[in-house]
């Protein structure tokens, strides 16, 4: 059996709230937008992380609605977004402990939380330049 792909989780309300840029006028536009931004890391990986890589994109309130597109996965998160982000990489440590998994957020209390599951952090700056 292949090992999975390195797994990127990105917080989508934390890296598209760290520009501003008018998000809060359309934030479920503001999620697409940070999606399709997100689409080529599929296949080049980022900040360490070789690719190809598996993305996925944590929404939540108005950007509930956003939808998967090639190359991202998108997961809605019914309450906090961060205690889904933590749910992810959770899960992906107990199918594989070895496997290599990058969240991007700046919130300093969700780094810790992902920490403990052996992600490592970068800030929204690695994925909106």
């Amino acid at each position: 059996m292949d090992a999975p792909l390195p797994l990127l989780v990105v917080d989508a309300a934390n890296v598209v709230g760290s520009v501003p840029d008018g998000w809060w006028r359309d934030r479920h536009g503001a999620a697409e937008r940070l999606r399709d931004g997100l689409v080529p890391y599929a296949g080049t990986g980022v900040a360490g992380l070789p690719g190809p890589v598996e993305v996925v994109l944590v929404v939540e309130g108005a950007a509930r609605g956003v939808e998967a597109v090639p190359g991202v996965r998108v997961v809605a998160a019914d309450g906090s977004g961060d205690d889904r982000i933590v749910q992810v990489v959770a899960d992906a440590a107990e199918r594989d402990p070895e496997r290599r998994v990058l969240v991007i957020t700046a919130d300093r209390a969700l780094r810790e939380r992902v920490h403990h599951h052996g992600a490592t952090t970068a800030g929204p700056r690695t994925v909106r330049p």
